[in-house]
């Protein structure tokens, strides 16, 4: 069938709540992506930070596949060999104690604001805890995610939304300072904001944070979707700032490709948070993504992709640097690793489109952002075929 008729039945059967690119995606491998007619594209987008490892890595896929033929689903009524070892690998990896897996990140964020309203409440039996979130922050799209994202846009056709929160900004220590009372029970943040607009927190912000956490019993949340799993060089971004949070929430790259997040948290939080009853779900963690995770977290310790990552990701920033030097339309570059952004004076999304005309996937991030998010075993010579291709776009402008 051709990419046309696919796209009208899409629109045709499908809820429209994405304004899609007009291309068909059928296969992929390596860091490319090819639609139904066999153009090709060179992927900086990954899914939106997914594809950690890229398209058809066949150790993965085995792995999987090997999966589906034994078991796919028990629910959690039962144990399963997958999931127990994933949880393993990735309490080890976090320095964290305690996993609970879930479907996506949104779900994780859920799980996160549960977690920390329950511990709270084991403390005083008070159900009027707030929590402090940060403005211009993306945590997901479900009416509790809604309730901690700090943007009006996504926010104001639900409202009112549940929980107390108030919103500091990101950044700025005494905004959080004057929001913190006694009825606060967590403070959450991205470690880098990523729709916002690829914004790195600063490292006296995050202790700051922490040590406001620390002298108040308060809970600290950081979201690590997008930014974990090794895409600014340390396995957990907050691991690079040297600052443990009390719950992190992951996904996107955690099971590369396979929809599956979790939240993490301490010991300590465990045992005075959630108890039998007070969280669950079908589907999460279930053999098939145990399976995936489990792997995916091997394959990045054999393959050392966290020094990869720092490698890479050092060259695509000093790349970037060079192209913001070279034409006025860019006003700054921000990220870390391969989590990066150019801020321009163009219109991003046509930026993209334009790009994808050439054969390249990038995606954009806040109102005026490009953003960099490609799969993390991308090599040199990709960056070099990435910034010739924005080139011939920005030459047009």
């Amino acid at each position: 069938m051709e990419a046309k008729s696919l796209m009208n039945q899409a629109e045709h059967h499908m809820l429209h709540t994405y304004n899609r690119f007009p291309v068909v995606l059928d296969h992929g491998e390596g860091v490319y992506l090819y639609d139904t007619e066999g153009k090709k594209y060179l992927d900086f987008a990954a899914g939106i930070a997914v594809q950690a490892l890229g398209y058809a890595d066949q150790e993965y896929n085995q792995a999987l596949k090997a999966q589906v033929d034994k078991l796919l689903h028990t629910s959690n009524l039962y144990y399963n060999q997958p999931t127990i070892e994933a949880a393993e690998k990735l309490c080890a990896v976090s320095g964290l104690d305690r996993v609970f897996f879930t479907n996506s990140g949104t779900e994780a964020i859920e799980g996160a604001i549960k977690a920390a309203k329950k511990y709270a409440y084991s403390k005083d039996g008070c159900t009027d805890h707030e929590i402090i979130a940060m403005n211009q922050s993306f945590h997901g799209r479900s009416l509790g995610a809604l309730s901690v994202t700090g943007n009006t846009h996504y926010r104001e056709p639900f409202e009112p939304l549940p929980g107390i929160v108030k919103f500091g900004d990101y950044n700025d220590l005494n905004s959080v300072k004057k929001l913190v009372n006694d009825k606060t029970c967590a403070i959450l943040l991205e470690t880098i904001q990523g729709e916002g607009g690829i914004y790195p927190a600063e490292d006296s912000f995050l202790k700051g944070i922490r040590q406001i956490c620390d002298e108040r019993d308060i809970i600290l949340i950081l979201d690590e979707i997008q930014c974990g799993m090794g895409r600014c060089g340390t396995m957990f971004a907050w691991q690079g700032y040297g600052v443990k949070p009390d719950i992190m929430t992951c996904a996107k790259a955690l099971g590369c490709g396979v929809p599956v997040g979790a939240f993490v948290m301490t010991e300590a939080v465990a045992q005075a948070s959630l108890k039998p009853g007070d969280h669950g779900t079908t589907y999460g963690g279930n053999p098939f993504v145990g399976a995936a995770v489990s792997k995916v977290l091997t394959i990045f310790q054999e393959r050392k992709i966290t020094e990869h990552v720092t490698e890479i990701g050092a060259y695509l920033q000093q790349e970037l640097e060079r192209l913001k030097s070279q034409y006025p339309c860019i006003t700054a570059r921000r990220g870390r690793g391969l989590m990066q952004g150019l801020e321009l004076t163009v219109p991003v999304g046509e930026v993209s489109s334009k790009a994808l005309e050439q054969g390249l996937l990038v995606i954009t991030a806040g109102n005026n952002v490009l953003r960099f998010v490609p799969p993390l075993v991308i090599e040199r010579k990709h960056v070099d075929e990435m910034i010739q291709i924005l080139r011939t776009v920005l030459n047009c402008y």
